[in-house]
């Protein structure tokens, strides 16, 4: 069982949760030492992520069933009424914990829930859902960044933003190339969209050392990805997992004047680290 709900809330991927409210409770002024607050805001996080995924399931059980046979519910390994209730149940302890324990924003806790449920019943049906999926990950910011200062900044805003087109160009080109349907005007704008986040910091007049490490890094790892996925079939799943584990690196980026250099690093390091953790867990 644990190895299902592990399978199910797409545990590899977690890390890149953390790393969103890492980056989010630094730029909203948060220290960046450990603090109850900031403990309480990972669990409820980790919760929230973690039920999104598992209702992300229970809505594509008759999808699965005809192309997805080996996901859990079809292949009879739970139910999908008991995957309804456990997701449903991370949601809202996460929420309870985030605004009762960590004393994030209700407003944008109850709004990145929404967002969540919209997402999880909606992305089959609208091929516009890939926008509500980039703005679960903004209100993720919104949500962490409300547990410091309920005034959200405009920094917070444009990091979330720029975390928000990311992952909107993430889930365009994968999809253009799994279609065959990526002309080369879209594959540049998406390119070009997905190595946002390493040229904002030019315009910041960054120290060179926070945002040349992590810049060049997503720089690599974006143009390996779109070469292994130009190349079709099942290098397309292995590149979109290479992009989401450059997630922590777009949070780096943000954080290029607002954190020190160590956890700037740490969270540079995390890609392979992740890459590989989605050999035994799929992160999609």
């Amino acid at each position: 069982m644990l190895r299902t709900l592990l399978e199910l809330s797409r545990i590899s991927n977690l890390p890149t949760a953390w790393t969103n409210v890492l980056a989010a409770w630094i730029i909203a002024g948060g220290p960046a030492s450990p603090s109850p607050a900031l403990l309480w805001l990972l669990l409820a996080a980790s919760l929230i992520y973690s039920g999104g995924m598992m209702l992300n399931d229970a809505a594509d059980a008759t999808w699965d069933r005809q192309h997805k046979p080996d996901r859990p519910i079809p292949a009879g390994r739970i139910t999908a009424t008991a995957v309804w209730a456990i997701g449903s149940l991370c949601l809202i302890s996460g929420a309870a914990l985030a605004i009762l324990a960590a004393g994030a924003s209700p407003l944008w806790t109850l709004s990145l829930l929404a967002a969540i449920l919209a997402y999880d019943l909606y992305h089959k049906p609208w091929s516009g859902s890939v926008i509500i999926m980039a703005s679960c990950r903004t209100l993720l910011y919104a949500m962490a960044a409300s547990a410091v200062n309920p005034q959200l900044s405009l920094a917070v805003w444009m990091a979330g933003s720029v975390l928000g087109l990311y992952i909107v160009a993430l889930s365009l080109v994968a999809r253009g190339e799994a279609k065959g349907q990526l002309t080369p005007a879209t594959r540049v704008c998406l390119t070009a969209l997905l190595l946002l986040p390493a040229a904002v910091p030019a315009f910041s007049h960054a120290a060179l050392m926070p945002w040349l490490i992590p810049g060049a890094a997503l720089t690599a790892l974006v143009l390996l990805a779109l070469r292994q996925m130009k190349r079709g079939g099942p290098h397309i799943g292995s590149a979109v997992g290479w992009l989401l584990a450059g997630i922590p690196l777009v949070d780096a980026l943000a954080l290029h004047h607002s954190a020190p250099l160590s956890l700037i690093l740490a969270f540079t390091a995390l890609p392979p680290l992740l890459k590989i953790w989605q050999k035994a867990v799929a992160a999609t």
